[in-house]
């Protein structure tokens, strides 16, 4: 089938296979996947708004026992580098938070062994008490890691973290959903469907996920496919996720060597999976990957939110990518894209939409 043939086949609301996705990785024809996916984008979302989340990363501890060759910021149980935040540290990053106007903390940190699952519980339990603020935290990986270490069923895990205040699930450690390229890059880590049973039991117990894909580890485009038909299939079995994002591997510092994903293969890979997934509303750009302007981009290939401000940034910038942004720069990136800027919850409701010319009366300078 022509490249033609199969945006047009999306465009009329059918659904595309694992051999059209291929088909499409193997063209060059990237501005053409744009401008269908940037059609189906407009379908979710007819009006020119594009929405953001001010939240911020913190990364509670580096110790990690998973040790993913493309991974820069984890150190090994025992390293005299590891550390565990404070808890009172944990605190003052999130009341800064929300003294800039944040409503999220994405906490995620390493598989640390040495983490009773009481730590998790009690940390979680202790933040509610003292603020207002959506936990949008602990990847798949972490998750399996509290399974291990106190030896109750994943459900049950899943459940004790919702009662003690987690709110929602990270899509973190995806990478690719095959199992090949898995155990390429990190063979402690976990199968691919250890990822989904995750992410499908989180919705079982109440709690909303994200789904991710990292390019540029040496899969094949076929590997890729699968990874969108996998994703699409536990949407449809489940509905647990309300945001897609995309990113490139980071070569720079890791024990996996390789060459940075282009741009341009970047920008393929939104719109390929904005026409491959339709049963996930929301597509979110990767700026702190590719830099604000081929984010700024990503919003005419098929997304509709520019992520999060993240006032704090490790696991990336450990990797030597060092893209920052503000709230106020944001906005400038969304208007710049000719898209109205607004500012979203976790749950992907708009809080407030900025008026022309209208900037946000505190901001932050972004941290490591």
């Amino acid at each position: 089938m022509s490249i033609d043939a199969i945006l047009q086949k999306a465009l009329d609301g059918r659904r595309l296979t694992v051999e059209d996705a291929v088909a499409l990785y193997e063209s060059d024809e990237v501005e053409k996947m744009g401008e269908a996916a940037d059609v189906i984008m407009k379908r979710w979302h007819p009006e020119p708004i594009t929405t953001f989340v001010i939240g911020r990363n913190v990364n509670y501890t580096n110790f990690c026992d998973t040790y993913c060759r493309f991974c820069a910021f984890y150190r090994p149980p025992g390293s005299k580098e590891g550390y565990v935040l404070d808890d009172e540290v944990i605190f003052q990053k999130i009341q800064e938070t929300i003294d800039v106007g944040g409503t999220e903390i994405l906490m995620q940190g390493g598989t640390n062994p040495n983490l009773p699952f009481s730590y998790y519980t009690d940390l979680l339990r202790n933040i509610k008490k003292r603020f207002d603020i959506t936990m949008h935290s602990f990847s798949p990986a972490e998750i399996w890691k509290m399974v291990e270490v106190s030896g109750l069923p994943l459900e049950e895990v899943l459940k004790e973290l919702k009662e003690a205040g987690l709110d929602s699930l990270p899509g973190g450690g995806a990478e690719i959903l095959d199992d090949r390229t898995r155990k390429k890059i990190s063979r402690l880590k976990g199968s691919w469907t250890e990822w989904i049973d995750c992410m499908k039991t989180a919705k079982k117990v109440g709690l909303h996920s994200t789904a991710t894909m990292v390019i540029g580890f040496g899969e094949t485009f076929e590997e890729r496919a699968l990874h969108l038909q996998r994703v699409r299939d536990a949407q449809d079995e489940t509905n647990c996720f309300l945001a897609f994002i995309s990113w490139t591997f980071q070569p720079d510092n890791t024990n996996l060597k390789g060459e940075k994903t282009t741009p341009g293969e970047y920008l393929k890979n939104v719109a390929i999976s904005r026409l491959f997934l339709d049963n996930i509303p929301n597509f979110q750009s990767s700026w702190v990957t590719m830099g604000p302007e081929v984010g700024k981009k990503s919003l005419h290939y098929g997304c509709n939110d520019f992520g999060s401000t993240m006032m704090e940034e490790n696991v990336v910038s450990a990797a030597g990518t060092t893209h920052k942004v503000n709230t106020n720069l944001t906005l400038r990136l969304i208007r710049e894209a000719g898209k109205i800027p607004a500012q979203r919850n976790t749950k992907y409701e708009i809080l407030r939409v900025f008026n022309e010319e209208e900037t946000a009366e505190k901001d932050f300078v972004m941290q490591n």
